[in-house]
Formats: C-alpha cells, structure tokens, sequence
C-alpha cells in the first residue's frame, strides 16, 4: 500500500494523509476520485484501466504500477497496488551502509557548522522531493544527497537526470554518491564515489577518500608547446582551452566544502559527450572567463603544494641589508633612495634617506593602480563585445589581451610584495570590480 497517488487524467498528485488530498482548491477531490474508483471497480474494469498509479517510490524509478483505492471501517483511506511485485518496492529495507552514509554526512556537515536532516520530503507545487540527507548550506544554499551503493538494482535509478532536475529547479544542489564504478561513469548527474566498504568503517572518524567524480582544471595554450591534443580537432588553434583532470578529495570535506559553495558542480562538454563533475569554485569563475572569449588567457596556476602542520616558531621576514657605498645606484632598495653627496669641503649633516610614499591604495585596501588596470580590461572586454566587424573584433582582441596580461603581470607582483595568494588577490580584484556593493572592504 501507499499513500501518494498519481492521477493521470488530473495529472495530479494525491496524498491520501491530508484530509484534502493536498488540494484545498478543489473541494470534494476525495469524493469525486474515490466514487469513480468505485463505479470502475463495480463495472468490472481493470485496475490497469483506471485512472490511478502510485505516486511515489514506483513512480521515481521510473515504474507505471496500477493502484485502486479502498476504504477501512475506521475511515482510514488507503491506496493498493495491484502487483505484488509493486508493493515489494516500498519495503526494500535500507542497508547498514547507507545508513552509515547519512550518519556520517550529518556530521560533517554538523562540523562544518550547517545543519541538514535525513529522509526529508520537500513539497514543490503538486507533487514532492524524496532526498536522502539535505544539508542547509550558506546563503540559502541546499545540497541534496542521494545515496546509491552496491545493494541497488544492476542497471541502477533509471530516473536520476529527471529527479536531479527536478532539484535544481527547485533550488536543490543534487549530489548523488555511490561505491559502484559503472554508477560512477554515468553522466546525467554529478556522481561521486568511494570504495566498497562496510558501514562500520563508513560511520568511522578518519579519513574517507572519494576517488571519482572531483577534478581540478588545467588551462593551457594550443600551441607547439601544448601537451594536450587539440579539443577542436585542429593541429594547432594558438588559442586557450580547459582540460580537466581527476583529483581525490575527502568525503567529509566534500561535504563541508559544497555546503559552503566552495566546490560546485559543473557541466563540461568534450565532442557529443557532456560531462558532469564538481570543481573548485575558483576554477568555475576562471572556466567562465575563458568560455566568454575562447582567446582570454587564463591566469597562471601556481605549483599546488600541500601545506603541512609545523611545531617551529614563526620567523620573521628579514629586513633588506643597507646598501654598499659602493654599490650602483640601480642596486638601492627601492624604497630608500640617498640625497646627492654635496662637496667634500661642505661641512653638513649626515646624510638622511628619502622614503618614498606608498603607493595610493583604493578603498577595498587594493592598489589603485592595480583596480584601474582591471577596470581598463573589463571596459576593453566590453567594447569587444559589442562589436560586430571582423577586423574591429581582431584589433580590439588585441587591446584587451594586452591589457589583460599587464593586470595579471600586476596581480603576481602584488601578491609576491605582500606575501599573497595570487589567486586570492585576482579574485578579490574582480569582486570588487564587478560587484563592489558587496564587497566589505577588507584590504589584501
């Protein structure tokens, strides 16, 4: 038995729990469905025949399972399948490592300082969302766990893209997980998977490692020198292209860091073929920057090295040593620059050092001159936009290119001066650019 029913004339959901059946706009529905249930069933037409399906687990795996309608003494409404086989599907009991799945992911995300539930049913107009764990992530941000493991079916949901579409739209990230290969490969979801273990090693504290379904983007330049083929099929395009490469991740900062929106899902598409995996948020912005003009040149990704836990006393960043008397002038720091030597015979004071003023700094605490340069290849890549003559395009392309390389040359030079993330400067750079309304002024 089950309590969700699909009409298929009304096209409508009924939920045989409410005393309305969930549509307080149509007054008597419950009379109305249930009679003509009834003057089918006295007729002798079958059950297939009739109007009524269930509406909830057979329908999300994609399953048409017939159901009429009975009524107890007690006044209790209850909906049978016509199949056994159909009701089966309703008590499939959940395994202990999917259980131990749901556990670890709320606690994760508990750590991480969100909340989420397990089993939560969202209702989205007429009909509902099943998810298996929903963790509330920041800035409304809701990310719907879905878990598939070894116990499933061989051919595995047969209606994952429609239910994960169903999510987005109505504001669910999907993240479906699974310990199977070939559920892994799939790509009408973000899938993500970890080995097959048993639930008393899931439900542990350490370390759990997703092997598939995170990858980190390499951006490079087709040119002679491009270690990757061509994507357009081409010996050589001389222009600029996005290659993604697997990366494993922990399960529990997967958790945390989706919540958080610092890894999002993404669609990529090589030849006939759309992939979809989970990337780092800053290599989202950068792959949008590059799918906005194929010749955008990609900032340089510095070497990635681990960061590693350290008993030592932090040091102190040496001063630069005094220069020389006889060192040239070129060789000055160049902060401290000496006044001329007067003549020998001038009896004077020592010589004092000059200090250089600072360069001006703009309200976000970033130079202003690395701002205005941003703000030049921003205006430049908007002009290029709204030009529609080849030659223009090609000459304006190059404009911005030009500009675009002095604000990164900027970029890597103020982070170095000031002992920064680059890729934490750029993107501070462009937020306060293009959002400046939102930006709470905190200097870099």
């Amino acid at each position: 038995m089950a309590n969700i029913v699909w009409h298929t004339k009304l096209r409508i959901h009924l939920d045989l729990n409410q005393d309305d059946l969930g549509h307080a706009e149509h007054p008597g529905l419950w009379d109305m469905v249930y009679g003509m249930d009834r003057m089918y069933g006295d007729r002798g037409v079958p059950v297939a025949d009739r109007d009524l399906q269930c509406g909830g687990v057979c329908r999300d795996a994609g399953v048409d399972a017939p159901m009429y309608l009975r009524l107890r003494a007690n006044g209790r409404r209850e909906a049978v399948h016509e199949r056994r086989e159909d009701e089966e599907r309703h008590i499939v009991p959940v395994s202990d490592e999917h259980k131990a799945y749901q556990e670890r992911i709320l606690r994760a995300a508990v750590e991480g300082g969100f909340q989420g539930d397990s089993e939560v049913r969202t209702r989205v107009g007429r009909s509902w969302i099943q998810t298996d764990t929903l963790v509330e992530g920041a800035d409304g941000l809701r990310i719907g766990w879905e878990v598939q493991l070894s116990s499933a079916g061989t051919e595995g949901p047969r209606s994952v893209r429609a239910r994960a579409a169903k999510a987005e739209k109505n504001g669910i990230t999907p993240a479906w997980h699974t310990d199977r290969s070939d559920y892994a490969r799939r790509n009408d979801t973000q899938w993500t998977r970890s080995d097959n273990l048993p639930a008393y090693v899931i439900a542990r504290t350490g370390d759990l490692r997703v092997v598939s379904g995170f990858r980190v983007l390499d951006f490079w330049r087709c040119d002679i020198h491009a270690v990757y083929a061509c994507p357009d099929g081409v010996r050589r395009c001389d222009r600029f292209h996005a290659t993604p490469k697997p990366r494993d991740v922990l399960f529990d900062d997967l958790v945390r860091r989706t919540a958080a929106g610092a890894i999002v899902p993404v669609q990529f598409r090589v030849g006939g073929t759309t992939h979809r995996f989970w990337i780092t948020d800053t290599d989202r912005d950068r792959l949008e920057d590059l799918r906005s003009d194929d010749t955008h040149l990609p900032p340089v990704r510095e070497p990635e090295v681990p960061a590693h836990a350290s008993r030592n006393r932090p040091t102190c960043k040496p001063s630069l040593p005094a220069p020389s008397a006889a060192a040239p002038e070129a060789e000055l720091p160049a902060t401290r620059i000496l006044a001329p030597a007067p003549p020998a015979d001038t009896q004077t004071a020592p010589v004092q050092p000059l200090v250089v003023a600072h360069p001006a700094l703009h309200p976000s605490g970033l130079p202003a001159e690395l701002v205005e340069l941003q703000q030049a290849a921003d205006d430049a890549r908007l002009q290029l936009e709204q030009l529609a003559d080849h030659e223009e395009r090609d000459q304006q392309r190059q404009v911005w290119l030009d500009v675009s390389e002095a604000v990164q040359a900027a970029v890597t030079r103020h982070a170095r001066s000031q002992g920064l993330n680059r890729y934490d400067v750029e993107k501070r750079l462009r937020q306060v650019i293009r959002h400046p309304e939102t930006q709470p002024g905190t200097p870099l």
